[in-house]
C-alpha cells in the first residue's frame, strides 16, 4: 500500500527529530555546565526568527552569547554565521534521504519487525507443518500418549456412497469384519468384530452381496447385513480370486436360481469349450459386476462369465492354445499377490525363474486349494509332503494341474509380462498392506517368513488374513 515503508525506508540508516527531552538537554550543556555550541545554533535560530528586519526592536536582545571562554560575537558575526546554517538546512531539505531521517515518524521499529518477526513467522509456520505432519502420521500414538482416547468406530449409517460387500459361504465372524474394514464400511476391523462378540446370539449370515455404504457404524453395517432387503438381486458381483465354489453359491444368492442346477451346469465342461487340459471351469469365470434381467438360467450366466474371459485373454493377447497355461498362472498369481500391483509382475518373474531351473515351485496357496481350505494359504508339513495332492507344487513339478481361483485383468497382464529380475523367493510380511520381501536366497527368505508369522500372530485382526 503507498503509506508503507519501502525497502530503502526500511534498510537505511534513520535518525529521530525529536530526540528525548534529556538527551537534548544533554546536548545544550557541557558536563561543567556551561552552554555547548548546540544552543548558540537554537538560540540564533529563535533569535532569527522572531528578529524580523535587521533593524526591528529588540535585536541586541537577541545577540547571542558566545560559547565559555570565548569574546561575545557581533551581531555582524552571528548573523553570517546563521546565514550560513541555514543555507547548510536548505541543502539538507533538497536531499530526499536527508529529508526522510528528518520528517515523519521513526522508522526503526519497522525495520526491527522485519529482522525478528519474519524468522518468527517462519519457524510457527514450519511448527504447525510439523504438528499436522505428527497428527496425521502418528494420531493413535499421539493420542495413547495424551491419554485420548482413540476412535474405531464411525456414528450413522453411512455417508451415501453405495459399496456392495460379498459374503462367501463359510465366512466366519473374522472375514466378514475384515471385508467390511478393507472395503470402506467400518472405521477399523475391532469396530465390528466386538460387536459381533457381545451379540447374545450369533448372527446368521447368508451367503451374497450386499449393498452397504461407506463410513458406516458398526451397528449400522450388522443391521444392513441381516436386512434381505439389501441383498443385491440384480448385479452379479463376482471378485478377483473368487474360487469357483464360492462364485457358484453367489451366482446361485444374487439370482435365485438353485444351488443344484448351477453346479449341474458348472460341471457341463464341453458345453463351455474349454482347453483339452482344463479339468473343471475353475479360473474360466471372469470377475466382475453383471447386470442381469432376472430371466437368465444357470447357462445364459455362466456362458456370460465365460465369454467374458475369452474377451479378456484375446485383448491380452493370449493365444487360444496357452488359455490354459495363463489362467494357471494367472490364478496362482491372483492368490499370491496382495493388493500393490507392482507384485504381481514380481512374483510372475520368480515363479518363471524357478520353472526355468527345474525349481519347484512350492506354492502353499496351491496345496491348500487342492485340501479344499479355499480360505487360507497356510499348510502342514503333511500336507506338502502329500504328493497325491494334484495341486500340490511342493511335491509335484511345474505348474499346478489347473488355476486355483478366477484372475483378473492384472493377473493375466503379469502372467504375460513378468518384469525383470533374478528372485527365487518372495513372502508377504503383512497380508493387511500386502508388504512382500523379495529374495534370492533361502536364509533371508526363512528371515521373511518368520516375520509373517510373527505378524499373524500379533492379534486376532491380522490373525484374520491368516
Amino acid at each position: 500500500m503507498a503509506d508503507e515503508p519501502n525497502w530503502e525506508d526500511i534498510f537505511s540508516d534513520q535518525s529521530s527529530e525529536s530526540a528525548p527531552k534529556s538527551a537534548r538537554a544533554a546536548a545544550l550543556h557541557g558536563t561543567d555546565g556551561t552552554e555547548s555550541i548546540e544552543s548558540t545554533d537554537d538560540r540564533l535560530g529563535s533569535a532569527e526568527g522572531s528578529e524580523g528586519s535587521e533593524g526591528s526592536e529588540g535585536a541586541e536582545a537577541a545577540t547571542p552569547l558566545a560559547p565559555s571562554g570565548e569574546q561575545p560575537m557581533t551581531r555582524r558575526e552571528a548573523r553570517e554565521a546563521q546565514e550560513t546554517r541555514t543555507s547548510r538546512r536548505s541543502q539538507n531539505s533538497a536531499d530526499p534521504v536527508a529529508e526522510s531521517s528528518t520528517v515523519g515518524p521513526p522508522r526503526r521499529k519497522g525495520r526491527l519487525w522485519l529482522i525478528l518477526g519474519l524468522p518468527l513467522l517462519v519457524i510457527a509456520l514450519a511448527g504447525a507443518a510439523v504438528a499436522a505432519y505428527g497428527w496425521i502420521n502418528y494420531e493413535e500414538k499421539i493420542r495413547e500418549v495424551l491419554g485420548w482416547e482413540v476412535p474405531n468406530d464411525f456414528e450413522g449409517a453411512g455417508n451415501g456412497e453405495e459399496v456392495v460387500v460379498t459374503v462367501n459361504s463359510g465366512d466366519i465372524g473374522s472375514d466378514i469384519a475384515r471385508s467390511l474394514n478393507v472395503a470402506g464400511v467400518t472405521m477399523t476391523f475391532d469396530a465390528f468384530y466386538n460387536l459381533l462378540l457381545s451379540q447374545e446370539t450369533d448372527p446368521a449370515f447368508f451367503p451374497g452381496n450386499y449393498s452397504l455404504q461407506k463410513e458406516m457404524s458398526a451397528q449400522s453395517a450388522l443391521d444392513a447385513l441381516l436386512d434381505p432387503e439389501n441383498k443385491v438381486t440384480d448385479r452379479l458381483l463376482i471378485t478377483e480370486g473368487t474360487t469357483l465354489p464360492d462364485a457358484l453359491e453367489i451366482i446361485s444368492e444374487t439370482t435365485g436360481i438353485a444351488l443344484a442346477d448351477v453346479q449341474a451346469a458348472s460341471e457341463d465342461l464341453a458345453h463351455f469349450e474349454l482347453p483339452a487340459e482344463a479339468i473343471s471351469l475353475e479360473g474360466y469365470l471372469f470377475p466382475a459386476t453383471y447386470d442381469l434381467n432376472g430371466a437368465q438360467d444357470p447357462y445364459a450366466v455362466l456362458d456370460l462369465m465365460v465369454n467374458t474371459m475369452y474377451e479378456k485373454l484375446d485383448a491380452a493377447g493370449v493365444a487360444v492354445e496357452d488359455r490354459y497355461r495363463i489362467l494357471t498362472m494367472a490364478a496362482l498369481l491372483q492368490r499370491e499377490a496382495g493388493p500393490n500391483t507392482d507384485d504381481f509382475y514380481k512374483i510372475a518373474r520368480v515363479f518363471y525363474n524357478r520353472l526355468d531351473q527345474d525349481i519347484l515351485l512350492q506354492s502353499d496357496a496351491t496345496v491348500a486349494y487342492g485340501t479344499g481350505n479355499l480360505h487360507t494359504v497356510w499348510t502342514t508339513d503333511a500336507e506338502r509332503a502329500d504328493a497325491s495332492n494334484p495341486y500340490n507344487t511342493y511335491a509335484n513339478p511345474g505348474l499346478p494341474v489347473g488355476p486355483i481361483g478366477l484372475p483378473g485383468e492384472l493377473a493375466i497382464d503379469a502372467a504375460m509380462n513378468p518384469v525383470a529380475g533374478d528372485w527365487l523367493f518372495f513372502v508377504p510380511i503383512n497380508l493387511a498392506t500386502g508388504e512382500t520381501v523379495f529374495t534370492t536366497n533361502v536364509d533371508d527368505h526363512e528371515a521373511a517368513a518368520q516375520q509373517l508369522r510373527d505378524w499373524c500372530a500379533e492379534n486376532e485382526e491380522n490373525g484374520s488374513y491368516c
